[in-house]
């Protein structure tokens, strides 16, 4: 009996574990991703932005730490979740770990030039060199530059969540209707990427909204449900 027990407990763990992670990630996300360049950027306006990231300095770095702590969460869910959906097909969710690892590398190469903005604006020495106006618009560029970084992570993290989707709905352990979202919010993903790259004037910000969705439905099961383990047990003795 409790040999059982102890083999469903780790499952269980991860699940827990996973709804954690997804609402860190959906939390400092949105402040770091959204919120916050939201109210300091101002597109084609570089005087402007630059005037808002020096009056808010303090602000503009928490946002990039804020971005630290999500992809901190990002790579623990890579983790947690090819556990979790390895009894499914062990080698497709490693794949998927794989796309949700490098997606989380390119993207911190995009907020390198995100936190570049503050070297750019710092009024050092060698900034001395160039005009105010120049230095406005460099910054401007080097955000510019950030943004095309989220789109291309926005395709690889996209591949990763159309193949999360399609282990869950092919699992015994966790609700169909999970997968089919998971599945949508990551089409929405790879199409946002597609256009911003080949058809930039239909790129639209709806294709991204069915991954909130999908989080905060994944969010709350595992923090409420988890993982039925003994069918994920079941499950993996198949597999094994």
């Amino acid at each position: 009996m409790s040999g059982a027990i102890q083999h469903v407990t780790p499952v269980t763990r991860y699940a827990r574990a996973a709804g954690v992670m997804f609402l860190l990630t959906m939390i400092f996300g949105g402040i770091g991703e959204f919120y916050v360049p939201s109210k300091l950027i101002v597109t084609g306006d570089a005087q402007a932005t630059a005037q808002n990231i020096v009056s808010n300095m303090a602000l503009f770095r928490f946002s990039f730490v804020s971005y630290l702590i999500e992809a901190t969460c990002d790579i623990g869910l890579a983790w947690a979740l090819f556990v979790i959906l390895k009894p499914v097909r062990r080698n497709v969710a490693l794949l998927a770990a794989f796309f949700g690892l490098v997606s989380t590398a390119v993207f911190a190469g995009g907020e390198l030039f995100y936190f570049a903005a503050t070297f750019i604006l710092s009024g050092a020495n060698y900034m001395k060199a160039f005009t105010p106006d120049q230095v406005n618009s460099l910054a401007l560029l080097s955000l510019k530059f950030y943004g095309a970084c989220a789109a291309a992570f926005m395709g690889l993290y996209g591949i990763a969540a159309l193949i999360r989707g399609y282990l869950i709905y092919k699992s015994d352990f966790l609700p169909r209707i999970l997968g089919v979202l998971l599945m949508i919010a990551g089409s929405g993903f790879v199409l946002k990427n597609i256009t911003y790259v080949l058809a930039p004037r239909f790129s639209s910000d709806l294709f991204v909204i069915p991954m909130s969705l999908a989080g905060l439905a994944l969010t709350v099961w595992f923090l409420a449900r988890g993982v039925d383990a003994t069918r994920w047990n079941e499950m993996a003795d198949r597999a094994a």
